[in-house]
């Protein structure tokens, strides 16, 4: 008819018809759907699809062109999204008027396959006749075997499944929990009144009345029909069952409904003042045309309103409705009766996310499934933390579950991939999610930083003790044979050197960066310097003693002062190099720890950190070489054996101090040199003023001049 009416330039409005090719304006151009396009049907059924997890279904199909076609169409979109059709069956074209053997001929397969397959869920098009024997197995199967088939069907909007007639009872249980796409349709004032007053007697609306007999099994006058009750005329449409009959619009009668508003408004603006005196200009030139129907089409192509629905009414370039879809949900009851819910819709012009919208938490499952959501896949679903591995040979619903490799994670179940979590987080013991890192650093908050902290806040406090008893007994013997001067500048060096650890506990930042090697190397290299102008002094001392010896000349305050001055200066040209070069800088390893991101300083250049260190290295072992020979110096209180010592603390703690540097990470390494920090100041201030100390306090008669240079 498509094809007859458009040689002759009528206009046709479809309600129903789904066929693309009718959408070709080129072949079809007076053709107009009061439809929406099918595109946002396959992409509703694969949204539905993907939002309950169902990847492995059964296609029912009617067994003509169109079924062909939407398989054609369909197919690469499941494939796309990974849904698998396990079995796909057409159902032949039967009526209830063939004979029995017939219909078990031809649906036999077709019962077969619903029984055996173990698929729960299957999508079905198809139109009102091609599905009658669908119709007929779910029948047979429920109302005479007494085994219903109990599937969750998704239903395209090609059939109006839930009409039958009142001598064949509705397939309550079978359908129950059903999804369907219908066409929208919105609720248009005073329709259902209007239904609701229909009287077979008073009303003119054609086939009432035929109607009405098979509707309520009642005779009219009119029709000589062998029933046992006469039609009263007072029976209402709205006692009928809705498997009958549904008062509420369905999406066909809307699509009827805007059909005719449609072409109303055409023929309003054709017969304006306006069309009206184009088509007198039109008749002067070629003749009588007004009236005719190809006048019509262009008022058609252009008609735009708003219906009593609220619905905006007008044809996109294709001459198709813009409409979408509504998402529906059977509920079916045990005495025929049901009731049709919306759950979702479909709005093509929504934006990209939202076009497809759909309630899950409303939808009625089947009573079989016990109002959970069906399983509808081939395997079990990989669990977060897994991943899909699909295997050869098989169809990629048909996967393995592998766990996410260490350090990915999956959120999702059936993840295709494992992925990375940021560099701020790390994955949880499940793999299944995310969790953010913690900073790690050497805190005060906690037992270690508290217990490195409380050791440098006692030394330093030990140390200012002994520099209070030294100048309490700066006049004595003892204090003054030991060079007041480098002894003062060697006990101030031994206390900021306890206060070094405070450079290195807590958050680094860009100026503790800064000073923690470089105020450490700087000051014990002075308090290694004094150590060293020590016990060079004790040497030339005793070297001065001997007659003619040219060593008096060095012996004095001058000598050891220097000795300070270069050694510290040196080491403070290194640090400044370093400084200008490759300063120390802070930053965030997150590499280094699975579950926690290391805040440390950047030495910037560690080929610059080490130098410092080994200077001061060179100096503590040239100070332990001095001192080792002499060592057996004649005194009663010779203090190059303590010097020695010290030296040999000192070194030991440095020397050990690089391998234990090197193999530890974060914090830890920032505790082992504050150790090494403390347990080497605490060598030197020990083994050099401890025993001094014990004399003054505990041995005062030591502490005289005949005492000190009494030779053994």
């Amino acid at each position: 008819m498509a094809n007859v009416l458009s040689t002759y330039k009528v206009p046709q409005l479809s309600y129903g018809s789904f066929d693309p090719v009718l959408s070709d304006q080129t072949q079809f151009p007076f053709f107009f759907r009061m439809i929406p396009n099918e595109e946002p049907q396959y992409d509703g059924i694969v949204e539905l699809l993907k939002y309950f997890g169902w990847n492995w279904i059964g296609l029912l199909l009617s067994s003509d062109g169109t079924g062909e076609a939407f398989l054609r169409t369909l197919r690469p979109r499941l494939l796309q999204n990974n849904i698998c059709v396990a079995v796909t069956e057409f159902i032949p074209m039967v009526t209830t008027r063939a004979s029995n053997k017939t219909i078990t001929t031809l649906l036999g397969s077709l019962f077969s396959a619903l029984r055996s397959h173990p698929l729960n869920v299957w999508l079905i098009h198809g139109d009102g006749l091609s599905m009658e024997g669908l119709r007929i197995v779910l029948y047979n199967s429920e109302i005479l075997w007494n085994q219903a088939i109990e599937k969750v069907w998704i239903i395209t909007a090609q059939w109006d499944f839930t009409t039958v007639l009142p001598g064949e009872p509705f397939t309550a249980k079978s359908l129950n929990g059903t999804l369907s796409f219908s066409l929208h349709s919105n609720v248009v004032p005073g329709f259902q009144d209007f239904l609701e007053s229909l009287n077979p007697y008073k009303s003119n609306v054609v086939y009432i009345q035929p109607f009405w007999q098979t509707a309520f099994l009642c005779s009219l006058p009119a029709y000589d029909f062998p029933l046992r009750s006469t039609c009263t005329g007072e029976e209402s449409l709205g006692s009928l069952s809705r498997s009958v009959f549904e008062l509420e619009m369905s999406g066909q009668s809307y699509s009827i409904y805007n059909a005719v508003y449609a072409v109303a408004h055409a023929l309003h603006a054709m017969s304006s003042p306006t069309a009206k005196q184009r088509a007198m200009r039109t008749r002067d030139r070629v003749g009588r045309l007004a009236g005719q129907p190809w006048q019509l089409h262009f008022f058609l192509r252009n008609v735009h309103f708003n219906n009593s629905a609220g619905d905006e009414i007008f044809f996109n370039d294709n001459g198709d409705l813009e409409f979408g879809y509504d998402v529906n949900n059977l509920v079916t009851f045990p005495n025929w009766s049901f009731r049709r819910v919306r759950v979702g819709w479909i709005d093509p012009h929504g934006p990209d996310g939202k076009k497809f919208t759909l309630n899950g938490s409303a939808v009625v499952w089947n009573p079989k499934f016990n109002q959970t959501v069906p399983h509808a896949t081939c395997v079990e679903s990989c669990h977060p933390g897994y991943s899909r591995i699909v295997q050869q040979a098989e169809p990629v619903c048909c996967y393995q579950c592998a766990r996410c490799p260490e350090g990915r994670i999956s959120i999702h179940a059936d993840a295709e991939r494992c992925e990375k979590c940021y560099e701020d987080q790390y994955p949880s013991q499940g793999q299944d999610h995310c969790l953010l890192k913690s900073l790690s650093y050497l805190s005060y908050r906690e037992p270690l930083g508290a217990t490195l902290g409380c050791c440098a806040f006692l030394l330093s406090g030990l140390t200012l003790l002994v520099m209070w008893i030294f100048l309490h007994s700066r006049h004595t013997p003892l204090v003054k044979a030991n060079n007041w001067k480098l002894t003062c500048v060697l006990l101030s060096s031994l206390f900021l050197g306890f206060l070094c650890p405070f450079l290195f506990i807590g958050l680094p930042g860009k100026i503790s960066c800064l000073l923690r090697q470089t105020t450490f190397g700087s000051i014990f290299t002075m308090a290694v310097s004094c150590v060293l102008a020590k016990t060079v002094t004790v040497v030339l001392a005793f070297m001065a003693t001997k007659p003619g010896s040219r060593a008096r000349m060095w012996v004095g305050n001058r000598l050891g002062v220097s000795l300070v001055v270069l050694g510290s200066l040196i080491q403070t040209g290194i640090c400044i190099a370093w400084l200008a070069t490759s300063p120390p800088f802070p930053e965030f390893d997150r590499n280094s720890q699975m579950d926690q991101i290391i805040v440390q300083c950047n030495e910037g250049s560690d080929r610059m950190f080490y130098l410092v260190l080994g200077y001061m290295v060179l100096l503590a072992i040239t100070s332990f070489i001095v001192a080792f020979f002499a060592r057996r110096l004649p005194d009663s209180f010779n203090e190059a054996k303590l010097l020695t010592f010290s030296m040999l603390v000192f070194c030991s703690v440095w020397v050990s101090f690089v391998p234990t540097y090197l193999s530890t990470k974060g914090k830890y390494m920032v505790a082992v040199e504050i150790f090494s920090i403390l347990s080497s100041n605490l060598g030197l201030l020990g083994c050099i003023f401890f025993p001094k100390c014990y004399i003054i306090i505990l041995r005062p008669k030591l502490n005289t001049r005949e005492q000190l240079v009494r030779k053994k």
